[in-house]
């Protein structure tokens, strides 16, 4: 090897030394962003195509409308479905797109910076944040539920606590180590719990309906 080729390996050690970190992720990571992300899309498509069918025909009825607890009908008539002026599903449309679109590259083997995996763990925020105030607005206000919107729902906490476990495991969020070590084998415990409490308020909010 010429003394040029030592110098320009020696000047991209010295680059890459001091080049910010990367983090990228493992196979199942970014399968199971794929697949929550298709999760929420396909709920997403659906809600939007049957918004779309609504708006042409007030009384059109919604195929997951089943009775008066389950009635997508009912959410999607509601002041709720259209929070932001626009109807809710189209930020899905959106915001899940992207989700999948990490899980590919992920899956390519790109890596990150960790201001992306920071920006991705706000988004999945805010997901769960929303949900979580739909959630409530549905038992609470609308009275009724959408099967799709549960679907969106399951999508978006798993992915909001496995992109959580990640950045705390790889230290992109500031953790203690008996933490790091739990999410390595227990991720799946936190929305599992998370999703068992919805689960239960859905239960008991129409206990009568359910048992009836």
């Amino acid at each position: 090897m010429t003394s040029t080729a030592l110098d320009d390996v020696s000047s991209s050690r010295r680059e890459d030394e001091g080049a910010p970190r990367t983090v990228g992720g493992s196979r199942a990571f970014a399968v199971l962003l794929m697949v929550t992300g298709a999760a929420g899309l396909l709920a997403s498509w659906v809600i939007t195509l049957d918004k779309f069918k609504l708006l042409q025909d007030p009384n059109f009825t919604p195929g997951c409308s089943l009775n008066p607890v389950v009635s997508c009908g009912s959410v999607m008539k509601s002041a709720q479905a259209a929070v932001f002026g626009f109807p809710n599903p189209m930020l899905g449309l959106a915001t899940y797109s992207v989700v999948i679109a990490i899980g590919l590259a992920l899956l390519a083997g790109a890596r990150f910076r960790g201001w992306f995996w920071l920006g991705l763990n706000a988004g999945t925020l805010f997901g769960v944040g929303f949900c979580t105030w739909l959630q409530y607005q549905s038992l609470y206000s609308i009275n009724a539920l959408c099967l799709w919107c549960c679907l969106a729902w399951v999508g978006t906490i798993v992915m909001f606590w496995y992109v959580t476990s990640h950045n705390l495991r790889k230290g992109i969020l500031p953790a203690p180590g008996w933490l790091r070590g739990f999410l390595g084998e227990f991720t799946w415990v936190l929305p599992v719990l998370h999703l068992g409490v919805i689960g239960m308020l859905i239960l008991t909010r129409w206990w009568d309906f359910w048992t009836g």
